[in-house]
């Protein structure tokens, strides 16, 4: 099928260049001065702090925390300040993006990630926490990295080049090094779509490797932390599965073996025996702390936690006076740390160990309210979505969705929607099927041919939302910025405004550009006929249609972008722009997919609030 925008995938093309200069400023033109009456408010609240990683360890819990626009790497207990990125936008000239960290369990060293403008690829530093030398400086970043006496495991991610073992990218191996000398120990003829996870066990002895193929399955192996080459598959799962830990020589497995919605077993030698069977919500995720196994099961797309024995009897149950998302930190075998986050708590942090502790916290003060709703989706399936409200509802909504990957919207805290609810909007959430909010076959059921589902359910949402008298703002990034423009080509009408951000939209080529080939599992596969013709049947790009009446619609994405290829936004937009649809588009210099800097990201931001506000309100 001929692309006439084929061109618009050189990002060196003087005429893609000047194409994005261009819609920049035609963008800048039409929001006009509002971002700089907004900037202050957003900048507000997206510099509350806020913790997003921690680890325990023998000097004490190490943190990834933002506060006033700096990633800070930092022992918690004292304050020490170990990573500042400011300091490192110094150094580099340049913006920084802190991706994560890792700490040896003696705090001796620490190995973090960061990269320029948002990229995926960036530059790993391993450094002696005492001396503050850097030991290493490692390009492109290593993941995955678990410390060991004498040296380091670690994934290497290939995207352009040949495997050492000459598979094509996109792939993934697990290397050894030790001293100035590396060797791959795992992945010697995965072809692409593999990845892989390695974890200790609590006691840092014995070695926990996931390998999954896309979302779909799991093999597990296990063996000595110190021997590789006794590394042994022990489990196979054809859903997605992952160990829990080794405890009394029974290695613990979580899987969505069954109906999907996630279940404990115990393999003991060759003996496999469940514990925990699936109930009726999803089991998210477990760990075992002492003589327990502490869980978090998802409840209409929050988190509930439940306590039980090591043979699965029930202790006790914590619930949480206001919907909100629940997930492990870390977890050193005697105490976990949990984060928790809604829509009006940036952040908390708690200790469990003999009962839930609160460490820290950070909240709103604002009497908003938090509801949750269901809409029917065109073939009778029940669309769960919560509503963020504060003291006035001026009927304009701005709803957010995503539908994917088995990934799931949960209560989470958004900066630039607090100034929106605080004019009178309603901030709405979506859990759209695709997502695991109510697990596998939910996933199933909004992936491949079934991807018209998480079509459906988004307009159902938004229809209903029109119903009840609101203008409606309908926002989705990366796979949800397909799900928006999918849903802006099929139904104009169910939105008053789009904003399409970081997108996948042309679904016959997203696997010819930069990773995208590993989401064939989820999406389907263009170069096979039968896909091809899902594909091409709700493929934005190929739908749009010159005699429907577009509603005003905002695509944003990021020139460093190395996940999602630029391009799907930039093709759409111009596609959009000739047949006279009311676009706009904004591409950031200084971000990719990973996110950017954190006053990029308060621009970004704000232009978005700008925009809502702009389409619904004036």
């Amino acid at each position: 099928m001929e692309d006439p925008y084929l061109w618009m995938e050189n990002l060196s093309d003087e005429r893609v260049l000047k194409f994005i200069e261009e819609e920049n400023a035609r963008f800048r033109e039409f929001i006009g001065d509002i971002p700089d009456k907004l900037i202050d408010e957003v900048r507000k609240y997206y510099y509350l702090p806020n913790i997003w990683r921690a680890q325990l360890t023998e000097r004490g819990i190490f943190v990834q925390i933002n506060e006033k626009g700096r990633q800070l790497i930092k022992l918690f207990d004292t304050g020490e300040v170990i990573v500042d990125s400011k300091e490192l936008e110094k150094e580099l000239n340049d913006e920084v993006l802190l991706q994560g960290f890792t700490v040896d369990k003696e705090g001796k060293r620490l190995a973090y990630n960061f990269s320029i403008g948002g990229a995926d690829e960036g530059i790993t530093r391993i450094i002696d926490l005492k001396s503050r030398e850097i030991l290493e400086e490692i390009k492109p970043s290593l993941w995955n990295i678990v410390f060991l006496d004498d040296g380091y495991y670690f994934a290497r991610f290939y995207r352009k080049e040949k495997t050492p073992d000459g598979m094509e990218p996109p792939a993934e191996r697990v290397f050894l090094k030790k001293g100035d000398k590396e060797r791959m120990i795992f992945g010697d003829g995965l072809p692409s779509g593999y990845f892989m996870n390695l974890q200790k066990s609590t006691d840092g002895k014995w070695a926990m490797l996931t390998v999954t193929f896309g979302w779909n399955k799991a093999d597990i192996y296990f063996g000595p932390i110190n021997k590789p080459e006794e590394w042994k598959k022990v489990y196979s799962s054809k859903a997605p599965a992952y160990p829990i830990d080794y405890k009394d020589k029974k290695l613990y497995i979580y899987t969505r073996e069954g109906k999907g919605v996630g279940k404990i077993v115990v393999l003991e030698g060759e003996e496999i025996k469940e514990i925990i069977p699936e109930k009726e919500f999803p089991l998210e995720w477990a760990v075992i702390v002492e003589d327990k196994i502490l869980t978090g099961y998802m409840v209409h797309a929050s988190s509930l936690l439940r306590a039980f024995t090591l043979d699965g009897t029930l202790i006790e149950e914590i619930k949480f006076e206001m919907p909100g998302q629940v997930h492990p930190l870390d977890n050193d075998g005697k105490n976990v740390l949990l984060r928790y986050e809604s829509f009006t708590v940036p952040y908390r942090v708690y200790r469990f160990s003999e009962r839930l502790e609160l460490v820290d916290e950070i909240k709103l003060k604002d009497n908003f309210k938090v509801e949750e709703s269901f809409a029917t989706s065109r073939d009778g399936t029940k669309i769960h979505y919560f509503t963020v409200k504060g003291e006035k509802d001026e009927k304009k909504a701005w709803v957010f969705g995503y539908g994917g990957f088995n990934i799931p919207l949960l209560p989470r805290f958004f900066p630039h929607a607090v100034p929106f609810i605080k004019r009178g909007g309603t901030f709405v959430m979506a859990n759209l099927r695709g997502g695991s909010e109510y697990g596998e076959e939910w996933h199933r059921a909004g992936m491949r041919e079934n991807k018209q589902n998480v079509f459906d359910d988004f307009i159902a949402v938004l229809e209903k939302l029109k119903r009840e008298g609101y203008r409606v703002a309908a926002w989705g990034r990366s796979n949800g910025g397909l799900l928006v423009s999918a849903t802006l080509v099929q139904r104009p009408n169910v939105m008053d405004a789009a904003l399409i951000g970081y997108p996948v939209i042309d679904m016959l080529r997203f696997h010819k550009l930069y990773i995208g080939s590993v989401w064939i599992l989820e999406y389907g596969n263009p170069d096979d006929p039968k896909d091809r013709e899902f594909l091409l049947k709700y493929s934005p790009y190929h739908n749009i249609d010159p005699t429907k009446k577009y509603p005003p619609t905002l695509i944003y994405t990021g020139l460093y972008d190395d996940r999602v290829h630029p391009a799907h936004a930039l093709k759409f937009a111009k596609k959009l722009k000739d047949v006279g649809a009311p676009v706009y588009l904004r591409v950031e210099t200084k971000s990719g997919h990973m996110g950017a800097s954190a006053e990029t990201r308060v621009k970004e931001l704000t232009d978005m609030l700008a925009f809502v506000i702009k389409v619904l309100y004036i």
